[in-house]
């Protein structure tokens, strides 16, 4: 990740990296960067719990956010295992300058299979991915910044449009992703999407045509019951929702005319 953003045609105005609590050879690596590049800077954070997707990596995010220039007018949040094609941030400014109304934007994940890098196809060429993304500074204080819960990467992206931002991909930009989304997930991980979707307000309807589908793009037909499972035990547990009623509304009525486009 770290090689692919100095080698960057437009160089970041300022990186910060948040190492929670590595412990193989990440620290060394880090020092390198940080040592060579004046704009990159190094967080140390211990990790308090096991794996929970959406949640931690969002905690680590807002340590680095803390630390974040105020005058930035791009947040971007990167994983790191991610190599970026060298014109990505030049690309990414190119989108936002484009159009004012621009709010959120990514390029395409590709995953190794063999000795070909193909799209990941847990999510369509026009939808912001959340390994990759870069905010405008506004639009990002408008949806209330990314929610500490799995569902993160798909609630701002329905929060953008509902405060009338839009969100952009460019297909030609093909950015390696090391390890499949999902891979390390465990039954209870798996459980927490369909958490999310009760989180974002999703009728149970709309939560069985997401689960199903995700299922399908997996090829794990255990998916969907997992995922079924963590929106019955979410609703029963009457968990706290991530968006407004009114917010939910929108998020429900724009799942159901994008199905609807589908199928006509």
């Amino acid at each position: 990740m770290l090689g692919s953003l100095v080698g960057q045609t437009i160089k970041p105005s300022q990186v910060i990296i948040v190492d929670d609590n590595s412990t193989d050879n990440t620290p060394s690596i880090i020092k390198k960067y940080v040592d060579t590049y004046p704009w990159i800077t190094a967080i140390n954070t211990h990790k308090t719990s096991k794996h929970s997707p959406g949640a931690k990596v969002i905690e680590a995010f807002y340590k680095g956010y803390e630390k974040c220039d105020l005058d930035a007018q791009l947040i971007g949040k990167f994983d790191a295992d991610i190599i970026l094609p060298s014109n990505y941030l030049e690309k990414m400014v190119a989108i936002f300058a484009s159009d004012n109304l621009v709010g959120i934007a990514s390029g395409n994940l590709y995953i190794k299979k063999r000795d070909t890098w193909i799209f990941e196809n847990i999510s369509e060429k026009t939808k912001v991915r959340g390994p990759i993304k870069l905010y405008k500074k506004e639009c990002f204080k408008a949806i209330g910044g990314l929610k500490k819960s799995i569902g993160w990467d798909t609630v701002d992206v329905l929060l953008a449009g509902f405060h009338g931002w839009k969100t952009k991909t460019d297909p030609l930009l093909h950015v390696k992703h090391l390890k499949a989304t999902g891979n390390a997930y465990t039954s209870g991980a798996k459980q927490k999407q369909g958490e999310a979707f009760y989180k974002m307000r999703y009728s149970k309807t709309l939560t069985r045509i997401a689960a199903l589908k995700l299922a399908v793009s997996k090829k794990d037909p255990l998916f969907y019951l997992h995922c079924m499972q963590g929106y019955n035990s979410s609703k029963k547990q009457k968990q706290p929702f991530i968006v407004s009623q009114q917010e939910g509304e929108f998020i429900r009525n724009f799942r159901w005319k994008a199905i609807k486009k589908k199928i006509l």
